[in-house]
């Protein structure tokens, strides 16, 4: 079995009284992207400390690529990081930012052109980063943490403030360093977009772990719905009625019924409507999105 990019158990972290992360537990494979997600205040980014080597933990456990996390020295040349925006300085190019950047960690300067290219920012690289868009200044920030050839890349909110456009921007290298092989570790708020190209997900609450594993397995526990919509909303109580009779409970909304019911119900509600006379103008079986089951697993966390 391949060594996990990063492995947590039972890490904890205190301050004072404040127990900002609880026995967190949770493995991340490699060669994946990885969502990291939770309220404000749930312990996320004392959790990427604590794996950066930036804080010690109170108690528990971690390894990244193998190494334990008490000794970064052992795995930091291996992981590349941007927490809370890059920071370059303003008069210089971007191509003279990456090059200080590597020259103070004694990585071939070559490597910095090829970054740039890498993050769509070849042909800008000798313009100065002041004159840099937020998107392309967040792209130059993921090509200083790519310098050091990284396994894994951690990013805390890597599209905060970026327009759409942006986005796609930052989604699409994400997706390209993951089929390059680099495990991608993400926290970010903007759960549509990790839906998109998140392969795993850690998900906590209150500095507790709620879910950790395969996106497709966090999506499946949620409650199936399908919604009927019959050609004419007169038939809307009737197809209510027909539904109830099976045992399901149904919701009228509008011009649609509502049924919370496995999607292998939708061929015996098909039936059922067409033998009640019955035209159906729509049947679609319908799973929660991300952003729905994460507020539904994190609602009493306020």
């Amino acid at each position: 079995m391949d060594t996990p990019a990063i492995s947590v158990s039972n890490l904890s972290k205190k301050y004072g009284d404040v127990l900002a992360v609880n026995d967190a537990s949770f493995d991340v494979p490699l060669g994946t992207i990885c969502g990291f997600v939770g309220p404000n205040g749930s312990g996320k980014t004392t959790t990427i400390r604590m794996l950066l080597g930036l804080i010690k933990p109170t108690h528990g456990s971690g390894s990244i690529i193998g190494k334990p996390i008490n000794h970064p020295d052992k795995y930091l040349h291996e992981v590349g990081a941007m927490i809370e925006g890059p920071a370059f300085y303003p008069a210089l190019s971007g191509l003279e930012n990456l090059k200080l950047l590597a020259k103070l960690g004694g990585i071939p300067l070559s490597r910095c052109q090829e970054l740039l290219e890498l993050v769509d920012l070849g042909d800008r690289g000798k313009d100065k980063y002041k004159t840099y868009s937020l998107g392309m200044k967040q792209r130059l920030g993921i090509a200083a943490a790519l310098l050091p050839n990284p396994k894994l890349l951690i990013l805390d909110e890597p599209t905060n403030g970026l327009d759409p456009s942006g986005i796609q921007e930052v989604r699409d290298l994400l997706e390209k360093l993951a089929s390059e092989g680099v495990t991608v570790f993400v926290s970010s708020h903007l759960l549509s977009e990790l839906e998109m190209i998140s392969k795993y997900l850690v998900m906590l609450r209150k500095g507790e772990v709620v879910f950790a594993g395969p996106m497709q397995e966090l999506l499946h526990r949620s409650k199936p719905t399908i919604i009927a919509k019959p050609s004419t909303i007169n038939s809307l109580n009737y197809l209510a009625e027909l539904i109830n009779k099976t045992g399901h409970q149904a919701i009228i909304e509008s011009d649609h019924v509502r049924v919370d019911a496995d999607e292998s119900f939708a061929v015996q509600l098909n039936k059922i409507a067409f033998e009640g006379g019955i035209v159906l103008a729509q049947l679609t079986p319908v799973r929660a999105s991300l952003e729905e089951t994460f507020f539904k697993m994190t609602e009493d966390s306020e």
